[in-house]
């Protein structure tokens, strides 16, 4: 009981720790990309693969964007690790879908991507090329929000309570965020099932 006590209570102590100025940033920087006609491409590895393709259907559905994330076509994905290898399957994955200017790229990631220790080294390939072509570049991270917080034009990082536990807790928040976001009254141009039955 303690341990789930205590799990909720760090749970609490994150979102009132979320920086709002960071998350309102991110809202603006979406709306700039689909007020101009631009995509939104979503990157996460892991955990965070499976929040990127909840998240590019609810950005699709709920707030009108054109969404998309890699980790949705598996064949193509593991032909390009195969290929040509796993730090530059998603930045050659971003040149095949055409990535330019106007469009954005928004990354889930638990700590951002790390070149020194190899971690998440195709997501900063993939942010290196979107800033090569002149997209833009959001983030949802946790940790200190590694190199996605030094290049992003927004980042709201999800703060650590427990280190043990910065996993779980970011993950989960990332969805916590994206889901403020399509609700966002800036955002939202659709209504969700269960809120529409109840107008």
């Amino acid at each position: 009981m303690d341990f789930v006590r205590n799990y909720l209570e760090e749970v609490t102590e994150i979102a009132r720790g979320i920086d709002a100025a960071a998350v309102s940033a991110l809202v603006t920087l979406l709306r700039r990309a689909r007020d101009a006609d631009g995509r939104l491409f979503i990157l996460g590895v892991g955990g965070s693969a499976g929040s990127a393709s909840h998240a590019v259907n609810d950005f699709r559905k709920i707030a009108g964007f054109e969404a998309y994330t890699p980790t949705d076509n598996v064949s193509e994905l593991t032909a390009r690790i195969n290929d040509e290898g796993w730090d530059s399957s998603m930045a050659n994955w971003l040149r095949g879908s055409r990535l330019r200017s106007g469009d954005l790229v928004l990354v889930l990631s638990v700590g951002g991507g790390d070149a020194a220790r190899g971690v998440s080294v195709n997501l900063i390939r993939a942010m290196e090329y979107a800033r090569s072509v002149g997209a833009s570049i959001g983030g949802i991270v946790g940790r200190d929000g590694g190199y996605t917080k030094t290049v992003a034009d927004a980042c709201v990082v999800i703060p650590t309570v427990r280190p043990e536990a910065v996993t779980p807790h970011t993950e989960a928040f990332h969805g916590v965020i994206w889901h403020l976001l399509v609700s966002h009254p800036d955002l939202q141009i659709e209504p969700t099932k269960w809120e529409s039955l109840a107008r």
